[in-house]
C-alpha cells in the first residue's frame, strides 16, 4: 500500500467530510475568495470544521450519562486594518458560502471594485505531530464503561474513607480545513481524549476532595492500567491529604510552587499578558517591553505548539499557519509576543502560528498552545529547604488575572507549610496574590525538574475555550502574598 505524507493525507480527510459530500471541491472555495476580494480587504479566509465528541460519566458507582454529538459548518471572514467582518452557517452549501462572502466583503464595500488576482495555491507544510486518528473509534462503548468503572474499585480499595467517586471519559475527533485569500489551504485531524477522576473522603465528619487525570491528542489505547492507577493514587492521596489540612497562615512570604500544573500560574498571570492583540492596543504590562528585563535572570518561558501528542499542539493553527516553537523571555530579556495574522500584520512582525478559534463559528485570536519555563541548575528538594517560613503549593484550583495591570489571584489545592526547610503540614484555604510582571523578577531558584502537566488544561478567553499545556520546574518566588484562614 502507497501512503501519501501527512500534509496531502490530512487533506483528503478533510475534502471527504467537508466538501465532497456538498458538492463542493476547490474551485468553488477560490470563487468565494474571489466574491470577497471583489472589495479591498486586507486579509480572507475560509475555515471548515467537522467535530464528533462523545463523552461518558460515572457516579455512585454507575456510569449515569453517556452523551454523543456532531456538529459541522463553515466561517467566512474578511479584515481591513483593523476591521472584521464575519459570518458562519452550519449549513455547508454553495449558496451559503457565497451568502457568506457577500456579506463579509461590506467591510469595504466603500473601496474601489477592481479585478482580483488568483493568489497561487500553497499547501501547508509538512507536520505529523499526533496521529490523524477518530479517538472515539479505538475502543468500543463496553470497554468504556469497564474503564470507569475499574477507576471506582481502584479508588474505593484504597483507602475505607474513600466515600465518593466520580469519573469522566471525553473523546473528540476534529477536522479542520482553511483557504486563505494568499493561496494557503492548509488542514489538520485532531483527535483529543481526556480521562478525569474526582475522589471525596470523610473522616470524623469532614469531607474532602481530591482530583487528577490527564489525556492528549491519541486515542484511548493510552489509558492502560499503569495510568488510571497513577491518576486514581494521585486523586486519593490528595483527598487524604486535605483531611489533614490546616487553616493557612495569611501575609507576605516565600512561596515554593511545585512542578507541572502550577505552570497554570504562569499561564494567566505571564501569558495572557504577551498575547499579541493585548499588546498592539496597549493594555497589557508587558506592553512596548521587548528587549527589557521582565523576569529575573535564569526565566526561559516558551509557548510551544509543536510538542507530540501534547493537548495543546497543532499541526497548524486555526489561519492554516505552521505551529511554532516561540521564546517569550529568554534569560529574563522579553522576546515577542504570540500573533494571529491580524495582529501581526498591524504590528510589522509575523505570525507565530498562534491564531486560534473555538470553532467554526468564531474568530481567531492569539492564543497560547503550550506554555511552560525551562528548568534550573537547583534540586527541587534544594528549593523546599531553603524556606525559612513560607508555603510550598503543589497543585492549584482556580485563578484569575487583570492583563492591564497584571495582577492576580490564584487558589491553592494542595499546599504546604515550611519551616526552617522542613514541610511540617498541609494547608488549605491558600490564596497566593501578585502581580505576573513583579512576580517573574522575584524568582530566586529554578529547579531541574520542569515538568508539563498531565493534558488536562482548557483555556477561556473572549468567551472562547481551547486546550492548552502548562508546565514548569520547582520554583522559589519570594515577597508574595498569601490569603489565609489562619
Amino acid at each position: 500500500m502507497i501512503s501519501r505524507q501527512p500534509t496531502l493525507e490530512r487533506l483528503a480527510v478533510a475534502k471527504s467530510l467537508l466538501l465532497t459530500p456538498f458538492g463542493l471541491d476547490e474551485s468553488h472555495l477560490s470563487s468565494a475568495l474571489a466574491e470577497i476580494k471583489a472589495h479591498k480587504v486586507d486579509e480572507a479566509d475560509l475555515y471548515f470544521q467537522y467535530t464528533r465528541s462523545e463523552g461518558w460519566s460515572l457516579e455512585e458507582g454507575i456510569v449515569k450519562t453517556g452523551s454523543f454529538s456532531i456538529d459541522q459548518g463553515v466561517g467566512v471572514r474578511a479584515v481591513s486594518g483593523e476591521k472584521t467582518a464575519f459570518a458562519y452557517s452550519d449549513d455547508i452549501s454553495e449558496a451559503s458560502l457565497l451568502d457568506a462572502a457577500r456579506t463579509v466583503r461590506s467591510i469595504s464595500a466603500s473601496a474601489k471594485v477592481g479585478r482580483s488576482r488568483v493568489a497561487t495555491k500553497k499547501i501547508a507544510s509538512v507536520r505529523s505531530l499526533y496521529p490523524g486518528l477518530d479517538p472515539i473509534a479505538t475502543l468500543d462503548s463496553t470497554a468504556k464503561v469497564k474503564l470507569l468503572e475499574k477507576v471506582e474499585q481502584l479508588a474505593r480499595a484504597k483507602d475505607p474513607r474513600v466515600a465518593q467517586v466520580m469519573a469522566g471519559l471525553a473523546a473528540e475527533y476534529d477536522v479542520v480545513m482553511v483557504a486563505r485569500a494568499d493561496g494557503t489551504l492548509a488542514a489538520d485531524v485532531r483527535p483529543l481524549v481526556r480521562l478525569s477522576v474526582t475522589v471525596f473522603v470523610e473522616q470524623k465528619g469532614r469531607r474532602e476532595v481530591g482530583s487528577a487525570g490527564g489525556g492528549g491528542r491519541f486515542g484511548f489505547a493510552y489509558f492502560d492500567d499503569a495510568i488510571i492507577k497513577r491518576y486514581v493514587d494521585e486523586a486519593v492521596q490528595a483527598a487524604l491529604t486535605n483531611l489533614e489540612a490546616r487553616p493557612a497562615p495569611a501575609g507576605e512570604m516565600t512561596v515554593v510552587l511545585g512542578p507541572g500544573w502550577p505552570g497554570i500560574l504562569l499561564h494567566e498571570a505571564i501569558g495572557h499578558g504577551l498575547e499579541g492583540d493585548f499588546n498592539r492596543k496597549g493594555s497589557s504590562a508587558f506592553s512596548g517591553r521587548v528587549g527589557q528585563r521582565v523576569a529575573a535572570k535564569g526565566v526561559t518561558v516558551l509557548d510551544d505548539g509543536t510538542l507530540s501528542d501534547r493537548r495543546g499542539s497543532l499541526n497548524v493553527d486555526d489561519e492554516g499557519n505552521t505551529s511554532q516553537r516561540n521564546v517569550l523571555i529568554e534569560d529574563g530579556i522579553l522576546r515577542g509576543y504570540l500573533q494571529d495574522a491580524m495582529n501581526a500584520r498591524l504590528m510589522g512582525v509575523v505570525s507565530t502560528g498562534n491564531g486560534r478559534r473555538e470553532s467554526y463559528a468564531h474568530t481567531p485570536i492569539p492564543r497560547m498552545t503550550n506554555t511552560y519555563m525551562l528548568g534550573g541548575s537547583s534540586a527541587p528538594e534544594e528549593i523546599v529547604a531553603s524556606i525559612k517560613k513560607g508555603l510550598y503549593a503543589t497543585n492549584f484550583g482556580g485563578g484569575q488575572v487583570d492583563i492591564t495591570s497584571g495582577k492576580f489571584v490564584f487558589s491553592a489545592s494542595e499546599a504546604y507549610w515550611v519551616e526552617n526547610g522542613k514541610i511540617l503540614y498541609p494547608v488549605k484555604g491558600a490564596t497566593i496574590v501578585g502581580n505576573g510582571p513583579d512576580a517573574l523578577t522575584r524568582v530566586s531558584m529554578i529547579g531541574n525538574d520542569m515538568k508539563l502537566d498531565s493534558g488536562v488544561g482548557t483555556c477561556g478567553k473572549e468567551g472562547q475555550s481551547v486546550p492548552v499545556g502548562v508546565g514548569q520546574p520547582t520554583l522559589r518566588i519570594d515577597g508574595l502574598t498569601v490569603g489565609g484562614t489562619a
